[in-house]
């Protein structure tokens, strides 16, 4: 593809939210430092914890993204090696750009696949190895049905990424989105507690690791760095033990712990 006709396509969308780099010196219109950094330290944050746990690379192993919006990370877990991608958004429009995303990224057709669908209604009739959620298990007030379909899939390893509620108790908090158009069925969703996404894999048959977000940059990654988000890797069989894991929250709130947090970016 000509970088021109690349350039054209891309200016079709009205926006974008993530940073894709092509040769010729083309990219998706994202600015924003803020967004930019952060989708770079989540990758360093969940996903290169994930490709070193599976020996360097994912090859061998289909994975399954769930809310995979316009691919990202679609495509990091096929540059890690993996044999198969199926990637699910409930906005064709998110799935047009992915597709064109893999296009150019010269992705060989067979490797990829995206299906617009409502997750809940997915039905799998083949296994994956891996499964993403990231940003998704906040979205919904559905957690248990997400991960019925999450160990439905035959995977080993799940990571997930979500907001979570400060308690420290097992249970799900009931909040509205800010913004009603990420909803996947409705403006109330559950957000789990980290306990609550622990024994809720283990009802699955899965341990949990709450990684340690060793963060170097908190340009936009104010919700991590207050603790209101975290990652996890659930693991069927594989050794998480030596993952870095994040500590239990202390009985001081983030704003003692981490002061800093108040002011900076």
């Amino acid at each position: 593809m000509q970088a021109t006709e690349l350039e054209d396509r891309i200016a079709a969308f009205p926006s974008w939210r993530y940073r894709f780099e092509f040769e010729g010196g083309v990219s998706t219109p994202v600015h924003d430092r803020g967004v930019i950094n952060r989708d770079e330290q989540r990758r360093r944050y969940f996903f290169d914890p994930l490709v070193s746990l599976t020996g360097g690379s994912l090859r061998g192993r289909r994975v399954l993204d769930l809310g995979c919006n316009a691919g990202y990370w679609s495509l990091l877990a096929a540059q890690a090696g993996a044999d198969f991608v199926l990637g699910v958004d409930g906005r064709a429009s998110y799935l047009e750009q992915a597709r064109l995303v893999f296009e150019a990224k010269g992705i060989a057709r067979e490797r990829y696949r995206f299906v617009h669908q409502n997750v809940f209604e997915l039905v799998l009739d083949e296994r994956f190895d891996v499964v993403l959620c990231l940003g998704l298990l906040d979205h919904v007030h559905r957690p248990f049905e997400l991960f019925e379909l999450m160990a439905r899939s035959g995977a080993e390893l799940l990571v997930i990424d979500t907001e979570v509620s400060r308690a420290r108790s097992s249970l799900f908090e009931l909040a509205r989105l800010y913004n009603a158009a990420d909803a996947l069925e409705g403006p109330l969703v559950l957000v789990p507690s980290r306990q609550a996404v622990t024994e809720l894999a283990s009802e699955f048959g899965f341990r949990t690791v709450a990684l340690e977000p060793r963060i170097s940059d908190y340009a936009g990654m104010q919700d991590y760095r207050r603790r209101r988000r975290l990652a996890f890797i659930c693991s069927r069989s594989l050794p998480v033990e030596d993952l870095p894991e994040q500590p239990e929250q202390g009985m001081l709130p983030w704003w003692v712990r981490d002061p800093g947090a108040l002011f900076s970016e």
